[in-house]
């Protein structure tokens, strides 16, 4: 039941990301609404795992924590203008 409960709260906190990311005046408030996105994602991931009881859903959530950290940089670089 508590999973339940968790799962809405991130999803209605990945809802307001998307409101923000669509939003967002601003670049960079558009690049830190997709990195909210991404972190509450993995934590959905890894909350779905401890509900299931399947570590694969860890092994994802890692994998595509670290991506997301390599997007974010990625990103962080173009807007310097480095890129």
């Amino acid at each position: 039941m508590i999973f339940i409960a968790i799962g809405t709260v991130l999803a209605a906190l990945i809802a307001l990301a998307v409101v923000r990311f669509a939003l967002g005046p601003t670049l960079p408030d558009r690049v830190v609404a997709f990195d909210t996105m991404n972190t509450l994602v993995v934590a959905s991931m890894i909350s779905f795992g401890v509900g299931y009881e399947s570590v694969i859903y860890i092994d994802v959530a890692i994998v595509y924590a670290l991506l997301s950290y390599v997007a974010t940089l990625y990103m962080a670089n173009y807007l310097e203008g480095d890129i």
